[in-house]
């Protein structure tokens, strides 16, 4: 069974429209704040897919992408992808 991708449409910089992929959605118990996790499946120079976050109000009907300011916020994210990239990992070697 394949699990539905959501997107969403962003405008970048240039003006130009770019689909992006969820990945993850989340509220953390210690800010009390959304975050959504997503990426344009664009690569660095390292060949890693780039994600970025923002956080959000899935209560509002416009979705609005608000960056993400403090540094405890991004240790946070941080955090929870490590443990999927670990989750990943270790389900690929079994």
């Amino acid at each position: 069974m394949r699990e539905e991708t959501m997107t969403f449409k962003v405008i970048n910089d240039e003006g130009k429209e770019i689909e992006c992929e969820v990945l993850f959605t989340f509220e953390s118990d210690e800010t009390k704040k959304n975050y959504i996790v997503y990426t344009d499946n664009t690569v660095d120079e390292e060949g890693n897919t780039k994600v970025y976050a923002s956080i959000y109000n899935p209560d509002q009907d416009e979705t609005k992408l608000l960056p993400i300011e403090t540094d405890k916020e991004w240790k946070i994210i941080e955090t929870i992808l490590e443990e999927l990239q670990n989750e990943t990992a270790n389900n690929t070697e079994e």
